[in-house]
């Protein structure tokens, strides 16, 4: 198995060869052959440093071609790549290199960054990020074809891929990933998405985060199609930049991204864009049809985690089907279960998500109980609940870990969160459990405003219709007004940090 050869040789011999394979602010247009080049010039500096095949290399980084090019030299030189965010803390970043026990580091970071991180990776070798930047420029400007070693095999069942999940809830975990696994992502969602050459591909969702990571690497450069990449901190109006800029056809984000956007469309469409794509958290029908409206596209919804690599469970651009994340992309096998891993079956039944299918990750990098509790029954618990309609459609209900125990009745907080958000001036809102003065669970809804709507008001209007809409047993102890909603660093609700707010 050549990876290299799946993901950019093809296209190098043949008509794509001097086609746009990335756009970058800083080195702007890269083509299929000067990306394949250049990762080949990484692979031989690998070799010439000492680093050994089949061993691990951290690719500390923000998106950019040279975060691309460490990533494919890794895989040319036969290591398994470790994508690290750039955001995290000194100190998380030297949990993840001592937990994987890199022996390389690529690092694109500021001086001033690498100086605070020289401790916590003093005894790994390192490349810096503007001397692959440089090399990249010089693939550019030459026509010449420097020698480099043969891409290596694989074997389908080798690491080639560990990726670590956000620690929303607990010190994060590596997720190993196989060689076939890499391969099986452009058959199952690249189906739904069907990218082709003449698409230009823009994703909100950094590399280093596992949803991003399909976005702008497996799918477009399977596909031939051309990724402009973002650097650094992405918010709406960093977006809207770069949709005028870029004027791509297929977009990747996620819904609180989306509901940033949709004041910046009137319904005529955005350019060449042909297709929207939501995934990271919940997706409320509301949303997706506002969306869809401004943006004059089809917004499908997917439904993935780190432990399967990429999106699993999608609607279909010719049936978005809002309030629901779809059906199985082709190769998954879905199956609802209930608490014992037992599989439900019948009309509208309500369990635990298992996913069964060639992406599903080899399991956590020694964390020999924690792989068997989810990788398990031939695949992998998600820690999603979710309900699976009479017509085979799944909606999500929530986080296994999330659910509310509210005086022995079983409470998803999407169902709270969906109504608050029906009440004029809020923003945001989520829905946590804390323990009251006797250690029983209550339930408690943070709540963003608008920035024109007086927070008191809005803390009073939300109460109302909580009362007004939901049952007794399923209403907020309390109801707290905040600035922002916390978040990871991969961009996902920080659920745990509410639960510490809330306790507080």
């Amino acid at each position: 198995m050549n990876l290299i050869e799946f993901f950019v040789g093809k296209h190098v011999d043949s008509s794509r060869k001097h086609c746009v394979a990335y756009i970058d602010s800083e080195i702007g247009n890269v083509t299929f052959t000067e990306l394949f080049r250049a990762a080949g010039e990484f692979a031989a500096l690998l070799a010439n440093a000492g680093v050994a095949a089949r061993t691990r290399g951290m690719v500390l980084a923000d998106d950019s071609v040279t975060t691309v090019v460490a990533v494919l030299g890794l895989w040319w030189h036969g290591c398994s790549a470790v994508l690290v965010n750039p955001a995290l803390s000194d100190n998380e970043i030297g949990f993840i290199a001592a937990d994987s026990g890199v022996e390389f580091v690529h690092v694109d970071v500021t001086a001033s960054r690498r100086r605070g991180l020289a401790a916590v990776l003093a005894d790994t070798a390192q490349l810096d990020g503007d001397a692959i930047r440089e090399l990249v420029i010089q693939q550019q400007r030459s026509t010449e074809v420097s020698e480099c070693p043969e891409p290596a095999q694989w074997s389908p069942d080798q690491e080639a891929l560990l990726q670590y999940t956000s620690g929303s809830t607990g010190v994060p975990k590596g997720v190993a990933h196989r060689a076939d696994a890499l391969l099986s992502v452009p058959a199952g969602f690249g189906r739904v998405v069907a990218l082709a050459p003449g698409d230009t591909v823009l994703s909100t969702a950094k590399l280093s985060f596992a949803y991003g990571f399909g976005n702008s690497l497996l799918l477009p450069l399977s596909a031939g199609a051309t990724t402009a990449l973002i650097r650094g901190g992405v918010d709406a109006q960093v977006v809207r930049g770069a949709l005028r800029r870029y004027n791509p056809t297929v977009l990747f984000s996620v819904p609180r991204l989306y509901a940033s956007l949709v004041g910046s469309f009137d319904g005529s469409g955005g350019g060449r864009l042909r297709l929207a794509v939501s995934a990271g958290e919940a997706l409320p029908a509301e949303l997706s049809e506002l969306t869809m409206r401004r943006l004059d596209v089809p917004l499908v919804n997917g439904l993935g985690t780190t432990e399967v690599l990429y999106i699993v469970v999608a609607t279909s651009p010719s049936d978005p089907a809002p309030g629901t994340i779809g059906v199985p992309v082709p190769g998954v096998h879905v199956t609802v279960r209930d608490q014992d891993g037992r599989v439900l079956t019948g009309d509208d039944v309500e369990g635990r998500l298992h996913i069964a299918c060639p992406s599903v990750a080899a399991g956590y990098l020694d964390r020999p109980a924690a792989t068997q509790e989810t990788f398990a029954a031939g695949g992998a618990f998600t820690g999603d609940i979710v309900r699976r309609s009479r017509g085979g459609s799944i909606s999500y209900l929530g986080r296994v870990d999330d659910f509310l125990n509210l005086g022995g009745y079983k409470v998803a907080p999407a169902e709270i969160e969906r109504v608050a958000r029906t009440v004029l001036g809020v923003r945001d809102c989520a829905v946590v459990a804390v323990a009251d003065r006797h250690g029983l669970q209550q339930a408690v809804a943070f709540v963003v405003a608008n920035n024109e709507f007086e927070p008191n008001a809005v803390r009073r209007a939300v109460i109302a219709t909580l009362r007004a809409e939901l049952a007794s047993f399923k209403r907020p102890g309390r109801v707290e007004m905040v600035d922002a909603l916390p978040t990871t660093w991969t961009g996902k609700l920080a659920r745990n940090r509410l639960r510490a707010m809330g306790a507080g």
